[in-house]
């Protein structure tokens, strides 16, 4: 294949995934091989039923997390995790892959009972969702409780320009498709190794499953 079909074929998958996500559907992003150098199975928020949740779960396998932009996170109120935690395990926390992380806090709907199952998480982002809508940080407090079962992570304030990581192309994809500013965003890990599953071999579940499979660099190049 040429260059310029390569090119080709990266500007359809960026549009095929900004469409699949339109409808709601699961995309597959891969960062960079000189980065996490992970494939994460994302979801509009929105779009997160129990059955979505069991497919993370059986099909993933990662941390299942909501990624929230810094404008709705601000809006709540939502820390970064690593500012807060008042504890010597915060200090000192160097990343091979980035300058800090994402996390902030762990939530649970104060509808649910233990807040881990399927229907429960379920339950808990696509609240999530609705509340990134009309972020009020009060009806949050009163909405959801912490710690809890879902991960939230706090997008970068300046987006793709400041991170280049899940949580920032996930919401790239999720402003593109006009949904609301929550995305979920969960690892593919390799049941044979468990390492980070192979781009190889997510393509080859993308294509299974009847998925889109997209590129960091491919959603970099549209969106920043």
């Amino acid at each position: 294949m040429s260059r310029s079909e390569e090119t080709a074929v990266e500007a359809d998958s960026v549009a095929d995934a900004v469409a699949a996500f339109a409808r709601g559907e699961p995309v597959l992003i891969h960062d960079a091989a000189d980065r996490e150098g992970e494939t994460d199975l994302v979801y509009p928020a929105g779009a997160v039923s129990p059955e979505a949740v069991t497919r993370m779960r059986n099909d993933a396998g990662g941390l299942v997390c909501v990624a929230l932009s810094d404008r709705v996170a601000d809006a709540l109120e939502l820390p970064f995790m690593q500012e807060v935690l008042d504890h010597p395990t915060a200090a000192d926390h160097d990343l091979a892959y980035d300058e800090r992380s994402s996390f902030s806090l762990t939530v649970n709907h104060r509808d649910t009972f233990t807040g881990i199952t399927d229907d429960d998480r379920s339950l808990t982002i696509q609240e999530l969702a609705a509340a990134a809508t009309d972020p009020d940080p009060e009806a949050f407090s009163e909405a959801f409780r912490s710690p809890g079962h879902v991960h939230l992570l706090r997008a970068a304030p300046d987006g793709l320009s400041d991170r280049e990581g899940h949580t920032e192309l996930a919401l790239a994809l999720a402003a593109a498709a006009d949904q609301p500013e929550a995305a979920v965003v969960c690892e593919m890990l390799d049941d044979e190794t468990g390492a980070a599953l192979p781009p190889a071999a997510a393509r080859a579940y993308a294509d299974r499953e009847g998925l889109v499979y997209v590129e960091g660099a491919s959603l970099l190049e549209r969106f920043e």
